[in-house]
């Protein structure tokens, strides 16, 4: 993915979802993915499984170098899309000869349009509870007026206007509203679907821009340095144990940041280790104690920039 086309990304008008507008169709059309998550993206188990059994399409749309919309009449009429973009499993190429003769368009796509389009995709059809037996979680997200106030501050002096944020562990979206409250337009990510969801269900976060991942997968997904700054609110809480989990996290991660990276924890001992290892991988940085009387959210941070 260019690092511009993720600056440049806007909000999108209108009634059709992005993949309609992707593939030039009606609202009146359904379009459904292969797999079922951005993992699955990875790994394609379903699309695997497709293209060994076969389907009977009667029509195709070429999505240029990102995939194929396959046209379905039964048992439902439906566009199925495949895509191989973010996988290291290349299975399409094989079969584009099988479609070639019923291909009735070939349409283009930046990366960063085709990213979003899939990750509202994700994120309605995680809202809508189609990947779910059933709901887990019930009820309102929390939501702490007074942590958010206090994130304000502490983050307006370090993100300029218009900056590509890639917000980590957004959870279900508490933290992320200070940066709204900035003017600033996150893509925000977590690998807890439930919180995402309850997010998406209250309204905290835009459908277009947040979707559900392990970060350390995240260098698979989006290429390094794409974000001006990656962050994450309350990473942790880091102990001994799960210290190594963390630490790849958090390496992962940065490594999609070109200027700089904000971490939030609970205890000063977790921003030093944080420290420790992202000075080691070539970041520049301080801990920051933003301790309060509550003392609750953000206690400690660690901020950085990159050497060079």
């Amino acid at each position: 993915m260019g690092r511009d086309s993720l600056i440049s990304w806007g909000p999108k008008e209108g009634k059709l979802v992005l993949l309609n507008r992707l593939l030039e169709l009606g609202e009146e059309e359904s379009i459904f993915l292969a797999e079922e998550s951005w993992q699955d993206l990875l790994e394609l188990p379903v699309t695997t499984e497709i293209l060994q059994v076969g389907l009977d399409a009667d029509a195709c749309i070429e999505i240029k170098d990102l995939g194929f919309a396959l046209h379905l009449s039964g048992p439902a009429e439906l566009w199925l899309l495949l895509t191989d973009k973010y996988s290291s499993q290349k299975i399409l190429q094989d079969h584009v000869g099988k479609w070639a003769s019923k291909i009735i368009k070939t349409v283009q796509a930046n990366d960063g349009d085709f990213f979003q389009a899939l990750t509202e995709y994700f994120s309605n059809s995680l809202a809508a509870e189609l990947f779910c037996e059933s709901c887990p979680v019930k009820g309102a997200p929390l939501y702490v007026e007074e942590r958010i106030e206090r994130l304000m501050p502490l983050l307006q002096p370090m993100l300029p206007k218009d900056e590509c944020i890639l917000e980590i562990c957004c959870g279900s979206g508490m933290a992320t509203q200070a940066l709204f409250r900035l003017g600033q337009r996150p893509i925000s990510m977590d690998s807890d679907r439930c919180d995402l969801c309850l997010a998406l269900k209250g309204e905290l976060l835009d459908p277009k821009r947040c979707f559900v991942l392990d970060a350390r997968l995240l260098p698979h997904i989006l290429p390094a340095r794409s974000f001006h700054t990656v962050l994450g609110f309350m990473v942790g809480l880091i102990d001994d144990f799960n210290w190594p989990l963390w630490r790849d996290i958090l390496l992962k991660a940065s490594s999609l940041a070109k200027k700089r990276i904000l971490f939030t924890v609970y205890t000063q001992k977790e921003a030093e280790l944080i420290a420790k290892a992202l000075g080691e991988a070539g970041w520049n940085g301080r801990v920051i104690d933003n301790r309060d009387s509550r003392g609750i959210y953000d206690q400690w941070a660690y901020l950085a920039e990159m050497d060079g």
